[in-house]
């Protein structure tokens, strides 16, 4: 049986549009299940999810308060990782038959000495009016961006260097198992001298710790689901589908760092470490996307 490693994007998830302070969509969310279970049919299956508008409610609830330990973003992680993770498991599971299927609570070691462990970009939480964004600004020191609709939230993402529970999810695997992990890029974490754990201040990219994992297991294909059907040459007209391309030619395209930026970038890690294939796309078109008649399947450049 082949393994997929297969991405689904946070805002693929929630939050509610009716209830923006319900940080999960359950109707998205029954969606994905029904995806999970019918990739599960034919597939080792191992699956990570989004965590960015949830870890954003998440710390806009605790007030902006700064300071405390158990109020950190790393914290958030945690606690949105294993809310999302258990909605999903409870709704795969009823779907799935007697497959076992566990969801696992991942720390991901990150480089503080990466550019981007500085400098804050990775949208979190919900979209808000300016005059939200200057109070957020103002009363809690968070850095707002503009985004397509308004503003939002943004956060330093370092990038992952190692997943402390790799081995426990490949035995997993190996042992038939649906395995859901790595949700929100994992709970960023340094290691002392000692091997002891601290978290960091950061959310880390989904999809870069997604591209790791699928490389670390040997995944035979890497699947990333979100709520755009494909790259397209002239964003945001979307008349230009690419269908298929190969790294270099993605790497050369210009791509929002805040959206498709990043899972390009793991479709061109995974590509370009395994000499296999990766596809984007909806997770509506998910069984289309990873036979190739819908998203945009990424390869590897002609020898």
């Amino acid at each position: 049986m082949s393994r997929l490693v297969v991405a689904l994007g946070g805002n693929a998830l929630g939050p509610d549009p009716q209830d923006p302070t319900n940080p999960v969509d359950l109707g998205r969310l029954t969606r994905a299940a029904e995806v999970v279970a019918e990739l599960a049919k034919d597939h080792g299956l191992v699956v990570t999810h989004g965590n960015g508008p949830q870890v954003g409610l998440l710390a806009a609830r605790s007030g902006g308060r700064r300071g405390s330990r158990v109020e950190g973003l790393d914290v958030f992680g945690a606690e949105s990782q294993g809310m999302i993770g258990y909605l999903l498991e409870r709704e795969v599971r009823s779907r799935i038959g007697e497959r076992p299927l566990v969801t696992l609570l991942t720390q991901v070691v990150v480089d503080l000495d990466d550019s981007s462990a500085a400098r804050p970009t990775k949208p979190i939480g919900t979209i808000v009016e300016r005059r939200d964004a200057e109070r957020c600004e103002r009363e809690f020191g968070w850095t707002m961006a503009p985004v397509d609709g308004g503003w939002r939230r943004v956060v330093p993402s370092p990038r992952p260097v190692e997943i402390l529970e790799l081995e426990a999810v490949d035995l997993l695997v190996a042992a038939g198992h649906v395995v859901i992990c790595g949700g929100g890029g994992g709970i960023p974490v340094i290691v002392g001298e000692r091997g002891e754990l601290t978290g960091v201040e950061a959310v880390v990219d989904k999809d870069l710790t997604t591209a790791l994992l699928a490389t670390r297991i040997e995944a035979d294909m890497l699947l990333l689901l979100t709520n755009a059907d494909a790259i397209y040459s002239d964003w945001p007209q979307r008349s230009e589908r690419v269908q298929r391309i190969a790294v270099s030619e993605l790497r050369a395209m210009t791509l929002s760092e805040g959206s498709m930026g990043p899972k390009a970038e793991a479709a061109a890690a995974f590509v370009e470490a395994t000499g296999k294939e990766a596809a984007i796309g909806s997770l509506d078109d998910a069984s289309a996307v990873l036979e190739g008649s819908m998203g945009t399947r990424v390869v590897p450049d002609p020898h």
